[in-house]
């Protein structure tokens, strides 16, 4: 007999019509929120409430939930700039469409777009491949305005220009402050024009000889930590053992008991003794600064040398904060938002024509900028990669370049 529910007209239970769509959100936003490796096929059932087995009619596994699920936004991204193709008229304008588009997608997969820009490297072969292609497609369909405005370009410089404006755009998926739609497609398309006149530094783009290794001078605390967040960022959290940590450390992997409870331990410990250091850093800074600006653009530039001196911090903390307990992700987070409180006060400072909301998302919109562009050129630390990062900070922050002092010639 047929089962009825109150629902049904007929007294006919049905499937919802948008039974793949419920199932593709939830997927995403789990994926998101708990990492592939925290999330089962059970825990999404529980979602969308159905059972483990009816899922299974839909997918075959995990890793197919999760591949569509990362794919397709990167499909909603193509699909909602695919207007920017045969385009005409004014650049600008047209990149202002472009940056709506793509803020409005973001918006509208904010509690799942972590997925796309975190978890996605677990995407197998030509899964990888597909989701690279969509997104080249979204570069160079920015790149289109932006070589009209700018034809002076080369290849590297539009591909750094567009990677820092998909990186403002995107940077909405990586917090929870809150502002109204309307006023955060507005801002985000006021820093994408912004970042259009962005200068290229004269200098050297030549890494920086690496410091000599003084491990040994290191207590093991410390050197448990250094070595953990570095093989972290190597291999993934997930690939890196006791073992491996112990090895660069010199110590029996039994040694590590005497300091930290387990692996999470480590990862949780690594980053509360970097965000103690870069507090204190701040806190020295805002001392002696004789101005808003002067402590901005040293905070800026602060940040700039510690994200490219210690490469792994930035990028662990957003590949693998998911394997700490819920605990330590609320404490590192409660962190990071007085970090943003406290360069939100200032921009909002120098920038009146904003609220202290919008300032915030402009400096999360900037420190986005850093990781990104980190990436693209593989945390290359030269004084070329350095000085265009803080430039393109200043222009996301200040809307200008700092004002610097001009010496009288001799």
């Amino acid at each position: 007999m047929a089962r009825t529910t109150p629902e049904s007209g007929d007294g006919v239970r049905r499937r919802p019509k948008d039974r793949k769509a419920q199932i593709a959100r939830a997927s995403a936003e789990a994926f998101s929120t708990l990492g592939y490796h925290g999330v089962s096929m059970d825990a999404i059932a529980a979602r969308v409430g159905i059972s483990a087995a009816a899922l299974y009619r839909h997918y075959s596994g995990k890793y197919e939930l999760f591949r569509d699920a990362v794919l397709s936004l990167g499909q909603q991204l193509v699909d909602a700039t695919a207007f920017a193709e045969d385009a005409s008229g004014d650049p600008r304008v047209l990149l202002e469409r472009i940056a709506s588009a793509v803020s409005e997608t973001a918006l509208n997969n904010r509690e799942s777009g972590g997925l796309y820009r975190w978890e996605a490297r677990y995407l197998r072969g030509d899964d990888q491949a597909t989701l690279n292609a969509q997104i080249r497609t979204v570069h160079r369909r920015v790149q289109q305005p932006l070589c009209r405005m700018r034809p002076e370009l080369d290849s590297r410089e539009r591909w750094t220009l567009s990677t820092a404006m998909i990186s403002v755009l995107g940077s909405i998926v990586d917090h929870r402050a809150k502002l109204p739609g309307g006023q955060i497609r507005a801002l985000l398309a006021e820093l994408i024009l912004t970042l259009v006149p962005a200068e290229f530094p004269a200098v050297s783009d030549e890494p920086e000889p690496l410091p000599p290794t003084t491990l040994g001078h290191r207590s093991k605390y410390e050197a448990l930590l250094i070595e953990s967040m570095k093989l972290f960022n190597q291999k993934g959290y997930r690939d890196t053992s006791m073992e491996d940590i112990a090895a660069a450390v010199g110590m029996p992997a039994s040694g590590i008991y005497r300091y930290f409870s387990g692996k999470s331990d480590i990862l949780a410990g690594g980053f509360r003794r970097d965000a103690d250091r870069w507090s204190a850093e701040m806190s020295a800074i805002l001392d002696q600064a004789s101005d808003r600006e002067e402590a901005l653009t040293r905070l800026i530039d602060g940040h700039v040398a510690r994200a490219f001196g210690q490469p792994e911090m930035d990028y662990v903390y957003y590949t693998e904060r998911l394997n700490m307990s819920a605990g330590d992700q609320q404490i590192l987070r409660n962190l990071q938002r007085s970090t943003v409180e406290t360069w939100g006060d200032l921009v909002a400072g120098l920038r009146p024509e904003w609220t202290v909301g919008q300032a915030r998302f402009a400096v999360y919109a900037a420190l986005a900028v850093v990781v990104d562009l980190g990436r693209l050129v593989h945390y290359r630390n030269s004084p070329y990669t350095r000085d265009l990062v803080s430039g393109l900070m200043d222009l996301t922050l200040l809307g200008r370049y700092r004002l610097r002092t001009v010496l009288p010639a001799k």
